[in-house]
């Protein structure tokens, strides 16, 4: 998108100054202005600008070549384009010398002036695409788009290339925000049904009846609203695989139908009298202590054996420290280029934050705050104050104090209403922060009657 960069036009003269300017808006561009060059440079200083119009002759005592120069000290490769109307031969060589992109004569031709912005965001946005690339092919510490340096998530790594092209049921667990989804994709498309439907069901999201009818599909007329026969995700996984999220969640009646089709590997419809017959892997992931579960009654023990063939722990983002750097940088790449902001880094005094922080919502919880720190900053640099919001919070979190006679249901209802406070209605961010699906927290809402 072409709001998605910025350009500076610098000039002492208003009609042409606001005259560029109103072109390049009506193309559809940012444009932010500047009448000298000193004012300039402190717009520079904020934010970097895709491209540079800057007048040759101006007052201050600093002119556009200097300004050019000292641009070139805040930027690596700025594109500036020397704007002049006492055009000769000797000024245009300096400029081009001194480092400019193009060097035009007033007057300017709008046409002129929208094509030659045209090439240089397509020459920007180029090098944008090849430094993802080049860092993507680069990435000593990535798998199937998992980034980790610890050793445990190495090992991992290692245990999901032998299992891969298994037809052996995977439970994978960890706190919500380990990752447990990626961790499930990468043993799919590390197998052998790598070209196979991989299928995603959230066991949490659903009520019983409706995840019954989602897992084995139904028969036209079985219950209100079947008007016509629906698959279900088992069947639509055959050959591939099912990821079954938040497993922990189903009721005692489906992991009895969960148990079957694994057993037998085959199932009925809703409503159906055809058993149906697949071949589709498992794999089941679940944030809850299901040996536990099995050990309260609350989760099937045959299921749970069934299930737990080849068990995988994601260990939790606090125990893993030293993944914070690699996986914030490589957020501050994806999410600077989905947004279309300048972001390139994040400073020392900002990994500091980060490090320091417990990240009961893991790898999401640190993905959400980058994209916070990216949306809301004006520097190319992620600094320390970007992500204030989290030093603030954990201030908040070392003076709670519970007051005497509070319930756990008031307890509960405080934590959220604070945690969505703090992200402003952001359900997804508060979600992930609290450690819960979004689904559990859009009900915990409802009950409590909270204002989003």
């Amino acid at each position: 998108m072409k709001s998605q960069w910025a350009i500076l036009v610098v000039d002492d003269e208003d009609i042409m100054r606001d005259s560029m300017a109103a072109w390049l808006r009506e193309d559809g561009y940012t444009v932010h202005t500047a009448s000298t060059g000193r004012e300039a440079l402190e717009l520079a200083r904020k934010r970097d600008f895709a491209l540079y119009f800057v007048d040759l002759k101006m007052p201050g005592g600093i002119d556009g070549i200097q300004t050019m120069v000292e641009l070139k000290k805040l930027y690596p490769d700025p594109a500036v384009v020397i704007v002049t109307a006492y055009a000769t031969v000797d000024t245009a060589i300096m400029a081009m010398k001194q480092g400019a992109y193009e060097y035009i004569v007033k007057p300017c031709n709008p046409e002129e002036i929208s094509l030659l912005v045209e090439r240089v965001i397509k020459v920007k946005n180029l090098q944008r695409e090849n430094l993802l690339l080049k860092k993507k092919l680069t990435r000593k510490y990535s798998f199937q788009d998992i980034i980790s340096k610890n050793q445990k998530m190495q090992e991992i790594f290692q245990l999901v290339r032998e299992v891969s092209s298994l037809r052996s049921t995977v439970l994978i667990q960890g706190e919500s925000g380990t990752g447990k989804e990626l961790i499930a994709r990468a043993i799919h498309f590390s197998g052998d049904r790598a070209d196979k439907p991989f299928v995603c069901v959230s066991c949490a999201a659903l009520a019983e009846t409706l995840l019954e009818s989602e897992l084995f599909g139904h028969e036209k007329g079985s219950f209100t609203g079947a008007i016509g026969r629906k698959k279900g995700k088992f069947e639509l996984a055959h050959e591939g695989t099912i990821f079954l999220d938040e497993i922990g969640d189903i009721s005692s009646k489906l992991q009895m139908d969960l148990l079957r089709v694994i057993q037998e590997r085959t199932f009925f419809r809703v409503g159906g009298s055809e058993e149906i017959q697949v071949d589709t892997r498992v794999i089941a992931a679940t944030n809850k202590d299901l040996q536990k579960a099995v050990a309260d009654g609350t989760f099937r023990d045959d299921l749970y054996y069934r299930l737990n063939v080849i068990n995988i722990q994601i260990p939790p983002l606090r125990e893993r420290r030293e993944d914070i750097p690699l996986l914030a940088r490589n957020f501050v790449e994806q999410i600077s280029h989905e947004v279309g902001k300048e972001v390139e880094d994040i400073s020392e005094g900002a990994l500091k934050i980060l490090l320091d922080h417990d990240w009961p919502g893991n790898v999401r919880e640190l993905e959400n705050a980058v994209e916070r720190a990216i949306v809301t900053t004006k520097t190319r640099v992620l600094l320390e104050e970007a992500f204030s919001f989290l030093v603030n919070g954990k201030k908040e979190k070392k003076g709670f104090d519970i007051p005497a006679g509070m319930s756990l249901e008031d307890l509960e209802r405080e934590a959220i209403t604070v945690t969505m406070q703090r992200t402003e209605g952001n359900v997804k961010e508060a979600a992930s922060i609290l450690g819960i699906d979004r689904s559990t927290l859009y009900d915990k809402i409802k009950k409590y009657n909270l204002a989003r």
